[in-house]
């Protein structure tokens, strides 16, 4: 038998290959993980797919039809100042849930927005109500809401296990921030997933509070 035939077969494939093919695959994984993140971060919760009953606009906005709403779920309890609160407590009230975490730079940005319109409404049956979530304490929260001037009560939920209440194809909270707004029967009209400024936090309250 020759030297030659004595030597080690050998992979055609150059050896930067399956080097490239890890460095490809990290990439998608990345990219993958980046598009499931909205603003701050995703909430845990997803939109599902098929009959949504509700349209995106342009701005972001999403709304959906007084016939074709649907209740939202059971929000309560301990709030970040140790108090028990039901949402369902406000019903017959236009109510702004906005989803907030101390640590979260665009909830810091509009802040000033909801405190200004919450104060202005305030007499017209519109209730703003905080959920608070991933703040391993309610110290952070509550120096937060010192900070801004937040007056309204918000909901302590660390882990979001009231965010992952909201069913699948409805309008539920996927990121931090998250605003959504219940009509005066407790159903979900409308949500963002972005940090709002005053004017299209208006924009989103106008047309639920004209409704009778």
């Amino acid at each position: 038998m020759s030297a030659a035939s004595r030597a080690p077969l050998r992979s055609n494939r150059p050896r930067g290959h399956a080097r490239s093919r890890r460095a490809v695959l990290l990439t998608a994984t990345v990219a993958a993980s980046a598009l499931a993140l909205t603003a701050c971060g995703s909430g845990g919760t997803s939109g599902g797919s098929g009959d949504t009953n509700f349209i995106t606009g342009t701005d972001g906005i999403a709304t959906v039809a007084q016939g074709k709403r649907v209740a939202a779920p059971d929000l309560s309890g301990p709030t970040i100042d140790g108090k028990q609160l039901d949402v369902a407590d406000y019903r017959g009230k236009v109510v702004v849930l906005n989803v907030w975490g101390s640590w979260c730079g665009p909830c810091r940005l509009e802040a000033k927005n909801f405190v200004a319109v919450s104060e202005d409404l305030k007499d017209q049956g519109v209730q703003f109500v905080g959920i608070n979530t991933r703040d391993t304490s309610t110290g952070p929260a509550v120096a937060f809401e010192k900070q801004y001037g937040v007056t309204y009560p918000s909901l302590y939920d660390p882990t979001g296990k009231l965010m992952l209440r909201f069913k699948k194809g409805t309008l539920n909270p996927q990121a931090i921030p998250s605003t959504l707004i219940l009509d005066r029967q407790g159903r979900i009209a409308a949500r963002t997933l972005q940090a709002l400024s005053e004017d299209n936090l208006r924009k989103m309250l106008k047309p639920v509070l004209a409704e009778k």
